[in-house]
């Protein structure tokens, strides 16, 4: 026989199945004595007999262990179905449960049953009376039962008062695994361990006695149990889903134990008062004031309605409804409110706890050191109120902020917006933005290229001709001003200024191919000599025009004479060929206008003086400020519009030229600016400052920065964005440069992404504390200058 095999049905009318349920009595003691002993005369007679019989196989015991499991459970089920029919017989008051036909055969089972063996690994189970306990604990346990069998669910006798009760608790038993007990009794003595039979002996005992198969172990006291006819009943019911005893009925009849009569009944059974049959003369006032106002047409009547027609009532609507529709108005939905506001619900307050009572216990007063730290605490950030204790609600003063908070929360209910805030959901890790990686956004510099060797002290400035990147033009602490080719490294051209050189650059106009450089209190303007021969001319003929015809000084006679009284600028020839315009401060750096024409000279220690607006082709030099707010460190143009940047230590002020006005006003951080660019398209702004910080400007946005990097571990010395490329980069004494990808989008929706992508290092060597001094950008490729203190430009490609 196959175990977990579906059960067939028993048919309803086999005399020789109901023969053999009945021979296998659960609570039949005596039949299983005298099947013992009828077994062991036969087990003689076959010892005496049957020499030549082969003792029975482990298979073929194992297929009468499951033909005599399945018939216990198959007996077990129809006894708890006999049981339930009897008990629901008894609730419909057919008759007692002695009458009933002893013999009724129960419905056949369609129940799929598999093979369940109860082993020692058993969970323990504590059963009332067991027929294998002893005989005081049966005659105990017969006591106990009802006449018809069952157990009466009333009794207090329990499994804990029998004697030898294991009273560890609920502790691992694997921890008495090598202890020859099992636990201590109520008395503290020890509950030594049983002696039990070996499996074999176990099998030979089940398939001997019948009482075997209902008999379970109880690993916790040691004990083997034999489940009654009850029990079985029971623990077959459980496992139905059905109440273990069959007296309880689940579908007990409903007992309404409240009236559903309505009843009238007086609030109050005092009588009627006299002045309710008596008619009110404030009513008579008012009634006659109405008529009075009618008669002088304060109040118009409207013509009475007719009968026939349905009275109109007005479109009313909630003012807080939540669909915010007229209610009955005609329409799919009805008509849209006049104001269209939703619901706002109001805040629930904080229920009031023992602190908040007027004399609250002991330990919820504040001590004087609680007082003392919540007076020198912030408003906002300490308690509203102290608990107080006062002697009675009486003595309790009335709240001293009481008007002044009526009033503000009157304020915010007129000023507040009729909207309803949504709450969101935003998890911790979408607040990090998502950055693409930098290789997606190459094209930028990322290894040295070449370096250009010929200066003998530092390199103050770099700057590539504006065109074709082909020059580059460079000027250092030696006093020289350079023009190298690019391609090839070789130094095309030299002047000697005899004066450090502060700062160095080209004049944007295609047609005159101009350099420019700041020499102290001096700028110089030269013919770079790299154009046509069209342009050569045309520079020469523009630096004649700037100085009117005056001859040159002779070598050695020295440089031009300087401003005269009155004079913000002295425009002179140069003996070694071009213009000298002389200030009277020295100059810091220059700036060249988009044109061409205009170029600006910064001065810091200039005070009125320290921006100066020089036209070429005038030879004029204005003061566009009167007074300057703080000291000048940088200026530039604006790339289309008349605007010019001017950055002092604190703040970046933006001037319209056209209108003589200022702008706006950048604020800047907590250090001192020392170097400004502009994007080419003019709506962004880098500033760098003594902080150590880089900080990005959206004019369209706020006035205050929109990012701040801080990558470098120096101040930064110059920062610069790439005409075509969505590049930046900045230079610092840490001997570093930074490049970063800044896009910016045409969408005034969308901010601009900023992400740093390279960091070029080892290509300078910082000396005395001074790394990288400027960088610059080739206007066509994706290529970077830098020029620092070890005498260096270095060239970085991608």
């Amino acid at each position: 026989m196959k175990r977990n095999a579906k059960r067939e049905e028993l048919p309803p009318g086999s005399e020789e199945e109901e023969d053999e349920l009945a021979e296998l009595d659960l609570d039949g003691e005596e039949a299983d004595s005298e099947e013992d002993g009828g077994e062991g005369e036969d087990a003689d007679d076959g010892g005496d007999d049957g020499e030549g019989e082969e003792p029975p196989s482990a298979s073929d015991a194992g297929e009468d262990e499951d033909e005599i499991e399945e018939a216990m459970l198959e007996l077990m089920a129809a006894q708890a179905e006999r049981a339930q029919a009897k008990a629901a017989a008894a609730a419909r008051g057919a008759g007692s449960s002695e009458e009933e036909d002893p013999d009724a055969k129960p419905q056949p089972s369609t129940r799929t049953q598999g093979k369940s063996r109860m082993g020692p690994g058993a969970a323990p189970v504590d059963v009332g009376s067991g027929e294998g306990e002893g005989a005081g604990e049966g005659e105990a346990g017969d006591a106990e039962r009802l006449p018809g069998g069952s157990q009466d669910p009333g009794s207090d006798s329990s499994e804990d008062e029998r004697p030898n009760r294991n009273t560890v608790g609920n502790v691992p038993l694997v921890w008495y695994k090598d202890e020859d007990h099992i636990g201590y009794d109520i008395e503290g003595g020890k509950i030594g361990k049983a002696q039990r039979a070996d499996r074999l002996q176990q099998l030979l005992d089940r398939n001997d006695s019948k009482k075997a198969l209902r008999t379970i172990y109880d690993p916790y006291n040691d004990e083997e149990i034999t489940l009654s006819r009850e029990e079985l009943a029971m623990v077959m019911r459980i496992r139905k889903g059905q109440f273990p005893h069959v007296e309880v009925n689940p579908f007990e009849p409903y007992n309404d134990y409240f009236s559903r009569e309505r009843e009238v009944m007086p609030i109050v059974d005092r009588p009627e008062p006299k002045s309710r049959f008596v008619p009110s003369k404030w009513e008579e006032k008012k009634i006659i004031k109405l008529v009075r106002a009618i008669r002088k047409g304060w109040i118009r009547v409207g013509p009475p309605k007719s009968a026939d027609l349905p009275p109109e009532e007005p479109p009313a609507y909630l003012l807080w409804g939540d669909d915010g529709t007229v209610e009955g108005a005609a329409g799919p939905g009805g008509a849209k409110a006049g104001s269209g506001l939703t619901y706002i619900p109001a805040p629930k307050p904080q229920l009031p706890g023992h602190a908040d009572s007027y004399n609250p216990p002991a330990e919820y007063l504040p001590t004087e050191e609680e007082r003392a730290a919540w007076a020198m605490a912030d408003p906002e950030d300490r308690p509203r109120t102290l608990p107080q204790a006062f002697p009675s609600l009486r003595a309790v003063p009335a709240y001293a902020d009481f008007i002044k908070e009526r009033f503000e929360r009157c304020l915010d209910l007129y000023l507040c917006p009729r909207v309803r805030r949504k709450r969101l959901d935003i998890k911790p890790e979408q607040l990090v933005p998502q950055l693409p990686r930098p290789r997606d956004l190459q094209p930028f510099p990322t290894a040295l290229a070449l370096a250009f060797e010929g200066h003998e002290g530092p390199v103050r400035g770099v700057a590539p001709d504006p065109w074709a990147g082909q020059w580059l033009l460079s000027g250092g602490q030696d006093g020289t001003l350079r023009i190298w080719e690019v391609r090839t490294g070789r130094c095309w051209r030299t002047w000697q200024l005899g004066a450090p050189v502060a700062a160095v650059a080209w004049c944007p106009n295609p047609a005159l191919r101009l350099v420019s450089a700041a020499v102290g209190s001096e700028l110089v303007l030269l013919p770079s000599g790299t154009g046509p021969a069209e342009a050569e001319e045309a520079a020469e003929e523009a630096l004649r025009a700037a100085v009117g015809g005056r001859e040159a000084p002779e070598e050695g006679e020295g440089a031009g004479p300087g401003p005269g009284s009155g004079e913000l600028a002295a425009w002179s020839a140069r003996s070694g060929g071009g213009v000298s315009v002389r200030v009277r401060f020295p100059v810091a750096s220059l700036a060249w206008h988009g044109r061409g024409d205009y170029f600006a000279s910064v001065a810091p220690t200039g005070n009125t003086q320290a921006v100066v607006v020089h036209q070429l082709s005038k030879a004029a030099s204005q003061n566009p400020f009167r007074k300057n707010r703080g000291r000048v460190v940088r200026v530039a143009f604006h790339p289309a519009k008349p605007f010019l940047f001017v950055a002092t230590q604190n703040h970046v002020r933006v001037y319209n030229l056209a209108k003589q006005a200022l702008a706006k006003k950048l604020l800047g951080g907590g250090g001192s600016i020392s170097c400004l660019a502009v994007h080419p398209t003019g709506d962004h702004v880098l500033v760098g400052s003594d902080d150590k910080r880089v900080a990005w400007y959206d004019m369209d946005l706020s006035n205050k920065p929109y990012k701040a990097l801080r990558h470098h571990l120096q101040p930064p010395r110059a920062v610069a964005f790439h005409r075509s490329y969505p590049l930046f980069a900045s230079s610092s004494d840490d001997g570093t440069v930074q490049v970063f990808h800044g896009m910016v989008y045409s969408d005034l929706l969308t901010n601009p992404l900023i992400v740093p992508v390279k960091i070029l290092r080892g290509g300078h060597t910082v000396v005395k504390s001074a790394g990288v001094l400027d960088c610059a950008f080739h206007p066509t490729q994706p290529w970077i200058f830098t020029a620092g203190a070890d005498s260096k430009i270095l060239l970085y490609y991608n």
